[in-house]
């Protein structure tokens, strides 16, 4: 994978979800990412377990350990999504790793963090966004809230924010020769990814309650809108002169029920005036109207509609890999581009290359799996 963290060879623990957001990311942007997986365990999901390579190892065994140790001997990285102290009872721990290779960077991601009082509870993205204070702000007025999907917590405030502290700490200890662990807790991403809420909130223009400030819904201006055919649009009218061509092309301008873009009182009224305008005419027709002008609208498209737009269609944004539609690598480079993904490999695809690349011979090798270190 070209790229531009080709050179950097990364360790992951295999597991589920977050975790193989944040391979995928740093596979994407050129790392070799090794996972490990264990024996008889399927391989996770495959969009996110695409571009890496892959070796089975039974971690109960001390001979599997000991492959493992030599792996992070030979990477920049190493990550795990397991609960805390677990990989110290498997002797793998940070301060092993650390003391094989001191440049190491040792990154540790689960929902509560290391520490606190949830950190040893069980939990998904939904707790820890709820903890957050995220899910208390999504969904509309007068109702309950609504996850966006795993979203907020396992993705953006999980496996992105892990990738971003990896290569951050990677910069670090080629500079410094000082690796470090990280400890990357969901809630605090989740959290972290309201800031500019939490800066209004300040600043005294946040509601504490759902769905009655501009940017959830509240505002008519801001919001998505059923159509005559039951498909949806967008519409994201923040700014006076957006404001006023969306007014302009839906023939609203002589309506004086919207001069008062920001009188708060008023915005449930002129949203049930869009909302009918909007079901009078299907889809196509606010498309053609209104699609790249400076109203900021888009259609809202299904994940089957949306690899055929020709936007998408234009810039790459979707491809297939392995028979699989899947989002393409971004963001984009100038000089270091990515190139197109690879298929994930079945576990243990490039276990015996591995270890060769350590320096394990074939009879060494051999009796590590007579032992069942590396799976049966």
């Amino acid at each position: 994978m070209a790229g531009p963290l080709e050179g950097i060879r990364i360790i992951e623990m295999a597991g589920i979800g977050p975790g193989p957001f944040c391979g995928m990311m740093l596979a994407d942007h050129g790392a070799e990412v090794i996972r490990v997986d264990r024996p008889g365990r399927p391989a996770p999901e495959p969009v996110l377990g695409r571009s890496r390579k892959s070796i089975v190892v039974d971690l109960k065994s001390p001979e599997g350990v000991r492959v493992v140790r030599d792996l992070a001997h030979s990477a920049h990285g190493f990550f795990e999504g397991l609960r805390p102290g677990v990989m110290e009872r498997l002797g793998l721990g940070p301060e092993v790793l650390l003391a094989d290779n001191p440049a190491l960077v040792y990154g540790r991601m689960t929902g509560w963090g290391q520490t606190g009082p949830y950190a040893q509870a069980a939990g998904h993205d939904i707790n820890y966004i709820a903890l957050a204070g995220a899910l208390h702000a999504y969904g509309r007025a007068g109702d309950k809230p609504t996850p966006p999907i795993n979203m907020v917590g396992d993705f953006g405030g999980g496996g992105m924010l892990l990738a971003f502290a990896m290569t951050a700490a990677i910069l670090s200890a080629e500079r410094t020769g000082r690796g470090q662990v990280i400890d990357c807790a969901m809630t605090e991403g989740a959290a972290l990814l309201m800031g500019m809420i939490w800066g209004f909130r300040g600043l005294g223009a946040w509601a504490d309650r759902r769905g009655v400030n501009m940017l959830d819904t509240g505002a008519h201006f801001y919001d998505s809108y059923e159509c005559a055919d039951g498909a949806f649009i967008s519409i994201g009218s923040i700014e006076p002169q957006f404001y006023a061509e969306l007014r302009r092309l839906t023939g609203l301008e002589s309506d004086p029920d919207f001069d008062a873009q920001m009188d708060q009182a008023r915005w449930p009224a002129l949203k049930e005036k869009l909302a009918a305008l909007f079901r009078t005419r299907p889809r196509d027709h606010w498309c053609r109207l209104m699609e790249m002008t400076d109203v900021c609208f888009a259609p809202v498209l299904s994940m089957a509609e949306a690899p055929e737009h020709p936007h998408n269609v234009a810039r790459g944004s979707f491809g297939e890999v392995g028979g699989m539609v899947q989002p393409m690598p971004a963001p984009r480079y100038s000089a270091t581009p990515t190139t197109t993904p690879l298929p994930q490999p079945l576990p243990g695809a490039d276990t015996e290359a591995l270890l060769e690349s350590l320096g394990y011979d074939a009879a060494r090798i051999a009796a590590l799996r007579a032992a069942g270190a590396l799976g049966r």
